[in-house]
């Protein structure tokens, strides 16, 4: 069977199976739509969590940031700061906000703050955050489409929208909950078979994560030590010591992060979800079992796939691939533009350095590692067509997570709480899945149109999460003495501060020309990278919010003895 009859049918099974799901967990009520009748089990949230989390970016491209674009030690940020913000999480906000008892995170800072104008900041800020992630998602969807269909973008894109609107729609957080369980399934399962049978064929263990740690097969030279070698060799620098930029820009873009995950609206909703706040802290603990599944193997995958793809770029004769002799997967990725060659010295080899003068791999896309991996490593085609459910799965999963923080902002946190208090509940879940509907498409009229600031949608996104919603939360769970004044000072401030300095060194709105203070990259904030801003942002929302709450009125009785129903143990009401 060819791989493309293959891979309709792979894929095909998977949609057949999340409208069935859809159907089947259709939502009745508004609690339904909007927190699956609070009565999902830790265990199925914590995989639904998971597939929540785990995006296009993290399927497709994370192996591929570590691997090309940090060089290996480089990319642990992304392990730690991921990882690290579900430990945030689950210690600092999601009892609480379960305790609480709400539907979205605007609804609590709205009554911790006492303030509609609070409300609808936080909801500026959660729109903002979840529309720049999104648009990334569903250019996912119509990439992998385009990539492993052989459709157009356009066509990819509408596919991936029908879908999406179908179980996001009639289902709410109720079928969006049970259809990612299957698409943790399906994703977990595609990322992890590749792995397993490349690390046998490397190493000789079947588990990835040891087998970054062992020694080639039928050798005494771990792999590790053999990928500095050769790496060295081709003029780049080491790929287990190399630091992204200083020792602080580290540390500030894995804090960044942290923060900006445990901020992030479509995360914290999930937590809503469980019967108890015993139930949400178990559902953050399996959620992160669930995510350290693929966080830990897609290191792996990065080592070994740069040590592939090396290795493929050399003759029998040990020097560099003749032209004609490149592989099948080769030519496959370079008609989709990820991978070019280009013979700068015509003697008809590919010569693979760190020299850009010399260099005539002129392109490896980050998604190449994940993507091609199977055809580089010579897998069954079957595997290949999994991968391709896999990454859509992702995209699909994140994109529906999104789309209804989107979607419960508009419907409860302006509509019911704050413009239309009177609307009926009927009336309401109509509005929501109203609001579902313009969601899906206004996302995929930007996955056609996409803005600027498209190509850093996930820098951007976590950003601003982590210098607008992130502090307000955790300063509205421990910090009695915060006011709105304070609050709201502290979201318009962070969020203002990061977005200046991402667009003074990207562009206003990622578009190329328009830095206003022109290219700085050598000034940087003591050497901090717009991506790994976020941190600085919510440093100067504590510092506004904690200023103008002590030249304000301090919070009323009534916030007060909120906080103190928080803290006190036991279940929520």
């Amino acid at each position: 069977m060819s791989l493309t009859v293959l891979t309709y049918l792979v894929v095909g099974f998977t949609f057949a199976l999340y409208i069935g799901i859809a159907i089947a967990t259709r939502a009745s009520s508004t609690k339904d739509f909007y927190v699956a009748d609070g009565g999902v089990h830790p265990i199925a949230n914590g995989m639904a969590t998971a597939a929540d989390w785990m995006s296009a970016a993290s399927f497709i491209s994370m192996a591929g940031l570590i691997a090309l674009s940090y060089n290996g030690y480089g990319g642990s940020v992304f392990l730690m700061g991921w990882t690290g913000g579900y430990v945030l999480l689950a210690l600092l906000i999601a009892p609480y906000l379960r305790k609480y008892g709400k539907y979205t995170v605007p609804d609590f800072i709205g009554e911790r703050y006492y303030s509609d104008t609070a409300r609808v900041v936080a909801v500026i800020c959660l729109i903002l955050c979840s529309v720049t992630y999104v648009i990334g998602q569903m250019k996912g969807v119509g990439v992998a489409f385009s990539r492993f269909l052989e459709t157009d973008y356009e066509t990819g894109l509408g596919i991936g929208m029908l879908i999406v609107f179908f179980y996001a729609v009639l289902g709410g957080m109720k079928g969006i909950t049970y259809t990612q369980i299957a698409q943790y399934v399906v994703l977990i399962t595609a990322y992890t078979i590749p792995a397993i049978f490349i690390s046998l064929q490397l190493t000789g263990n079947p588990l990835p994560q040891l087998g970054l740690g062992s020694t080639l097969a039928g050798s005494d030279m771990y792999l590790l030590d053999k990928l500095d070698l050769i790496l060295v060799d081709l003029g780049f620098q080491e790929y287990t010591t190399t630091l992204r930029g200083s020792t602080l820009n580290m540390v500030a873009f894995t804090a960044s992060l942290m923060i900006g995950t445990a901020g992030l609206p479509h995360v914290i909703i999930r937590f809503f979800t469980v019967p108890s706040v015993a139930a949400a802290r178990r559902s953050a603990g399996w959620a992160l079992v669930f995510i350290a599944i693929l966080y830990t193997t897609a290191p792996a995958i990065a080592a070994m796939a740069r040590l592939n793809i090396v290795d493929t770029m050399q003759a029998s004769d040990g020097q560099a691939l003749f032209i004609e002799d490149k592989p099948a997967w080769f030519e496959n990725w370079e008609q989709t533009g990820l991978l070019e060659v280009e013979d700068l010295n015509g003697d008809g080899r590919i010569e693979y350095t760190a020299d850009p003068a010399t260099n005539e791999l002129t392109k490896l896309d980050n998604d190449i590692l994940v993507l091609a991996n199977p055809e580089i490593a010579q897998l069954p085609n079957w595997v290949i067509a999994l991968v391709a459910a896999g990454g859509l799965a992702a995209a699909l999963s994140t994109a529906a997570g999104l789309l209804l923080a989107i979607s419960s902002a508009i419907s409860h946190d302006l509509l019911k709480s704050t413009y239309m208090p009177s609307i009926s509940e009927r009336a309401e879940l109509r509005a929501s899945r109203i609001a579902m509907a313009v969601a899906v498409l206004g996302a995929g009229y930007l996955g056609l149109n996409p803005p600027g600031f498209a190509a850093g949608t996930v820098a951007l996104a976590f950003g601003l999460a982590a210098s607008s919603l992130f502090p307000a939360l955790l300063m509205g769970i421990f910090a009695r003495g915060i006011s709105r004044e304070g609050a709201v000072a502290g979201m318009l401030a962070g969020i203002s501060v990061t977005l200046l300095y991402v667009f003074q060194h990207k562009g206003i709105m990622f578009i190329p020309g328009t830095s206003f203070l022109g290219d700085m990259s050598p000034n940087w904030f003591f050497g901090i990278e717009p991506n790994a801003f976020g941190v600085v942002g919510a440093a100067v929302n504590f510092t506004v919010a904690f200023i103008v709450s002590r030249v304000t009125k301090s919070p009323p009785s009534e916030v007060q003895e909120l906080l103190d129903f928080l803290h006190e143990p036991g279940d929520g009401k």
